[in-house]
């Protein structure tokens, strides 16, 4: 595992756009999986800025993203779809048919990640793998339990997840409590995992995921086990691990 320690926010996010922008030279065509919330959003704003000076080209590159909430449809303002295109797809030269996320439309749990699971196995692994932590170590929506996910499956939410991500919703609108989400397994096929992570409130997270034990209690612990994890994080997320 590498470790890239940043001074705040921004720089974490300059850091980790370097890291993608290197994988997408380095393989025009690459596979991208891509997560969504809030640490990401710098991020990409980053890759926005480099496309729109000529520096990065995304005309060859796959997204996958990790996971979309059930019940959601592409269209739906709260969908991690209309995240995605409105945060990177829309403002960058990807093909709209190479960026792909759960059908959270299908409301048959077996049929939505059957079809991913196959998509994902016919795009290969992903040449770089993106993540977030949640505040109780989940990756993906792969919450705290007695077993690691395997391949792409639906998940109920933790509360405290959906308390979190009560921010992206109207107010008086509900969270979904379930979401179709890669499995711990589909996540650590990639080649390489970036992990991003920022802020006080992560402090505990990262501590667990990279320096506890390897537990399905704490689902991000299961990267310490893959062979090419490069954490970025400020020194807030990163202070209880002095």
């Amino acid at each position: 595992m590498r470790i890239y320690l940043t001074k705040d926010y921004d720089a974490m996010s300059r850091k980790a756009a370097n890291i993608i922008s290197a994988q997408i030279i380095l393989k025009p065509d690459c596979v991208l999986g891509l997560a969504t919330g809030s640490t990401p959003l710098g991020l990409y704003r980053q890759l926005v800025d480099w496309h729109r000076k000529g520096d990065l080209d995304f005309s060859e590159v796959i997204t996958v993203n990790l996971d979309e909430y059930r019940g959601l449809g592409a269209d739906d303002k709260e969908s991690y779809a209309s995240y995605m295109r409105e945060n990177l797809f829309s403002l960058v030269n990807l093909k709209p048919e190479n960026c792909h996320l759960p059908d959270g439309k299908i409301s048959d749990s077996e049929e939505a990640c059957g079809k991913y699971n196959a998509l994902l196995g016919s795009l290969g692994r992903q040449d770089l793998q993106l993540l977030g932590l949640g505040k109780n170590g989940h990756i993906g929506f792969n919450e705290p339990g007695e077993f690691f996910g395997k391949d792409v499956h639906c998940v109920e939410l933790a509360r405290s997840t959906v308390e979190a991500n009560r921010r992206f919703f109207e107010a008086g609108k509900n969270v979904p409590a379930y979401a179709y989400t890669m499995g711990i397994r589909s996540i650590l096929r990639a080649r390489k995992i970036l992990v991003i992570a920022s802020g006080k409130d992560k402090a505990d997270a990262v501590r667990e995921v990279f320096f506890g034990e390897v537990t399905p209690y704490v689902p991000g612990s299961i990267l310490q086990l893959h062979n090419d994890v490069i954490l970025v994080c400020d020194e807030e997320a990163f202070s209880k691990c002095r």
